[in-house]
């Protein structure tokens, strides 16, 4: 037991550092698609919408892991969980090569309607800038058999995981009358 507890800490220890790497990988690229654009003759307009019923699909599958697992379903809520981080890669690749080939919209809308629009994308930012190591080591917690890490590290992580998940196809919903 002692030699298997040694052996998930160790494996604890590389997948946190990927997970570092990847973080940061991630954030470096997000920032950098603001400033370089790719000229492509491919029209890539059909990806918002691809990527916010990605964001939705990863919310409702937040939703269901979260059920699985208050019944006592670990297997299913694993499954879920897995395809949930899924779903979250694929947006994100979705979204990098969008905002990588296509100029930025702007927001067109007027009134109180800004502020709103404002809060919920500043917010959104923020929080998917600074979640996606946590979500990571969550998961990483769980992958190596340290369940009591892993549940207390979720109780903030999947919340905030959620409430990216949700307001990115707000957001969306919100400033498709700009596209």
């Amino acid at each position: 037991m002692s030699d298997i507890l040694t052996s998930n800490i160790q494996l604890e220890k590389k997948l946190n550092k990927l997970s570092w790497i990847a973080s940061v990988a991630v954030f470096l690229l997000v920032v950098m698609m603001r400033r370089v654009k790719i000229d492509t003759s491919i029209d890539f307009s059909f990806l918002p919408p691809l990527y916010s019923t990605l964001n939705t699909i990863t919310a409702l599958l937040l939703i269901v892991a979260l059920l699985f697992i208050k019944k006592g379903m670990a297997n299913q809520h694993r499954k879920v969980m897995t395809m949930a981080l899924a779903t979250s890669v694929l947006f994100l690749l979705c979204y990098v090569v969008y905002h990588i080939t296509t100029p930025e919209t702007r927001y067109c809308q007027e009134g109180a309607i800004r502020y709103v629009y404002f809060t919920l994308l500043i917010s959104h930012i923020i929080l998917a800038a600074v979640i996606l190591p946590f979500i990571l080591f969550t998961y990483i917690r769980a992958f190596t058999n340290q369940f009591q890490k892993h549940k207390s590290m979720a109780r903030w992580v999947y919340p905030l995981w959620l409430y990216v998940a949700l307001t990115g196809p707000i957001i969306y919903l919100m400033l498709l009358p700009c596209y």
